[in-house]
């Protein structure tokens, strides 16, 4: 998937591309993850996924979750519609490293702000980092509500968060 989301960089692969390999990748891990956990490897982190309460679109947080998953993350996708405190609660539960939020309506966006403070009012916020993505999000945006990091597509997101986390 490294190799994937280079080519995708540079334009010598596209979405669908790009969906297929992480689908294929998908598949194997369902086989592969068995054994991965038998040798006791360690994965890269912990991502909580998910699109932002009142936003249903899913493509791109699928996309991102997909890609980590390759990157070697542990990944649990809270689908669409997610409300701040269920974040709070999944962050709290699988000891996340990165919490991911996506949006693709500027309207849903202040639910990633009010994300934020529910991470911080749960007292969470020191052992999470914070990513936002989506059409409307900007690094701008994401600074604004204090997360960690913006990225504008999977490929990014998986080199933004093994930075983050290092």
């Amino acid at each position: 998937m490294d190799i994937v989301g280079k080519r995708f960089k540079t334009f010598e692969m596209f979405i669908p591309e790009v969906l297929r390999s992480a689908k294929s990748m998908h598949s194997a891990m369902e086989i592969l993850r068995p054994m991965l956990i038998a040798t006791g490897v360690k994965t890269a982190g912990t991502l909580v996924i998910g699109t932002v309460q009142g936003d249903l679109h899913d493509v791109g947080k699928n996309l991102v979750g997909m890609i980590f998953e390759g990157a070697g993350f542990s990944v649990v996708d809270l689908g669409v519609d997610v409300k701040p405190q269920t974040f709070v609660e999944a962050v709290s539960e699988h000891q996340a490293s990165i919490l991911g939020m996506s949006a693709l309506l500027t309207t849903t966006m202040p639910k990633m702000a009010e994300t934020v403070m529910a991470i911080q009012a749960a007292g969470l916020r020191d052992q999470v980092k914070i990513m936002v993505g989506g059409v409307p999000a900007t690094p701008e945006f994401a600074e604004s509500i204090r997360a960690d990091a913006y990225a504008a597509n999977a490929t990014s997101a998986v080199e933004k968060a093994k930075a983050i986390l290092s």
